[in-house]
């Protein structure tokens, strides 16, 4: 069975903060069949980024729009206003891995027993 790996904005920003090629990473530790999910609304997050953060943190961003499209991912449409983490927690089931560096979100996800992929010492972990 293929699982899906739904990505999260701040999993996005991770190669223009600390340099790690999160893909060449998901292909190590996920010795399976995956698809990437990239809801709509996470673009429009790293868009907001573009506009109003930080200078590293608006490079950070216009790396990862760079990446996803040079990987060409495909937007999942959310046909949703919501907020994209509680998008992504309503959406997670036991098909689903979760890329994401949110605590909060993180600490959702466990209690619904989804997996999770995250950055430590400058590697994924996929647990």
């Amino acid at each position: 069975m293929e699982k899906k790996i739904i990505l999260d904005t701040n999993f996005l920003l991770i190669p223009g903060h600390y340099k790690v090629d999160i893909f060449s990473e998901i292909d190590r530790i996920c010795n399976f069949k995956y698809k990437i999910i990239l809801f709509d609304r996470v673009v429009e997050e790293l868009m907001q980024i573009l506009k109003a953060e930080r200078k590293k943190d608006r490079e950070a961003a216009k790396l990862a729009l760079a990446l996803i499209k040079a990987k060409h991912l495909k937007t999942t449409p959310s046909n949703s206003e919501e907020y994209v983490d509680n998008l992504i927690v309503n959406t997670a089931d036991d098909s689903t891995i979760v890329a994401t560096e949110d605590k909060w979100l993180r600490k959702k996800l466990r209690q619904k027993n989804i997996q999770l992929v995250y950055l430590r010492n400058q590697h994924l972990v996929l647990k």
